[in-house]
């Protein structure tokens, strides 16, 4: 049987000595009857009279209906035929000329390259720095508070915010470097906190020094082992070892509260929830860090002359804002999203600040 062309179009002229054509040839084929591509813009076909724009549409390869199926071409039979289109019923309501209104849009060549919102920033020239606000300041604030009331009261009372602190600044951090879910490196960091505490309770506050930093190696050392027996590339395994290395370490660190003079944890713990709280203020940085550090230093005095810190509590208070705003800063950087907000933002700075609080303190 012989392959007629529709009415009112002509077929392209066939090319002489064509080899015979295989399975890939006919897909190929089939695909010019699809929507605008590649080879139906760069071969233009022959015009013919055509319906109105708004009454026609093409439509991809499944919305023909059986009647207008284009024959299947056989192997050896060399046929180009022109882009027909098609009569189909009025655009769905919100559809334009040209649109089907079935979902499908203009075929195009170039791929929707996807970015992340920090290298957008880079590229349009911002700063990728989103301060976590008000919220996790507020959080930060209450944490805060929470281990200025408990840490004259007992070790064991304090260990139970102070647990709750080392959770967020695993979790956090490992969010804040991109990694996640990371069950096995934050359990691992957590673990590592856990182990620090238990080990200041038991030896005293006298010997929190070895208590603290002896958990921290045996963790360092853990995380090596575990990312050497990891099977992915060394690039990815370094960048793993380095944030567990850091959540363990932020997490580990955090028990200076608990080994600090309990005077000198409530006065440094009330200094950075009201740094925390002064730096979410809507005002320009320089200020806002200013007013942060002027605040907690205040604080530190009121409530040094409370515990019986007396003067020394401005130091104390002066130096925990330090460590704090640098804290915040890190879970401020690239483009963070809400989890490491009210995670690393609220959790970074009452961390960064415990070794300030126990070597002011002593």
């Amino acid at each position: 049987m012989t392959n007629q062309p529709y009415e009112g179009y002509d077929p392209y002229q066939q090319p002489p000595a064509q080899p015979q054509w295989g399975y890939e040839e006919q897909q190929y084929a089939t695909q010019q009857w699809q929507g605008q591509t590649w080879d139906t813009q760069t071969h233009a076909p022959v015009q013919a009279a055509q319906p109105p724009a708004a009454e026609t549409a093409y439509l991809p390869q499944s919305a023909y209906p059986p009647a207008q199926q284009p024959p299947v071409q056989q192997p050896g039979q060399v046929q180009q035929q022109a882009q027909q289109p098609v009569q189909t019923p009025p655009p769905a309501p919100g559809a334009g000329p040209g649109e089907s209104g079935s979902g499908y849009g203009p075929a195009t060549l170039a791929g929707n390259a996807r970015v992340t919102d920090a290298q957008r920033a880079r590229l349009e020239g911002r700063s990728p720095i989103i301060e976590p606000g008000m919220q996790p300041a507020l959080l930060t604030g209450l944490l805060g508070l929470l281990l200025a009331v408990a840490a004259p009261v007992s070790p064991y009372v304090l260990a139970l915010p102070l647990v709750v602190l080392q959770a967020l600044t695993a979790a956090g951090w490992f969010r804040l470097n991109g990694m996640w879910p990371a069950r096995q490196g934050i359990a691992l960091a957590f673990l590592g906190a856990l182990a620090a505490d238990a080990a200041v309770l038991v030896a005293g506050r006298d010997q929190a020094p070895a208590a603290i930093l002896g958990p921290l190696g045996i963790w360092v050392l853990l995380s090596l082992v575990l990312q050497l027996r990891s099977h992915a590339d060394p690039d990815t395994r370094m960048y793993g070892l380095m944030a567990t290395v850091a959540a363990s370490a932020l997490a580990i660190i955090a028990t200076g509260f608990l080994g600090a003079d309990p005077h000198a944890a409530s006065v440094g713990a009330a200094a950075v929830a009201v740094a925390v709280v002064a730096r979410a203020l809507p005002l320009p940085t320089v200020a806002s860090v200013a007013v942060s550090v002027l605040a907690a230093t205040g604080a530190g005095i009121a409530v040094g002359g409370m515990t019986g810190v007396g003067t020394k509590g401005a130091l104390i208070g002066a130096g925990a804002a330090v460590c704090a705003l640098a804290g915040h800063r890190a879970a401020s950087y690239d483009y963070p999203s809400r989890f490491v907000h009210f995670t690393a933002g609220v959790a970074l700075p009452l961390a960064a600040a415990a070794p300030a609080v126990w070597i002011l303190g002593r």
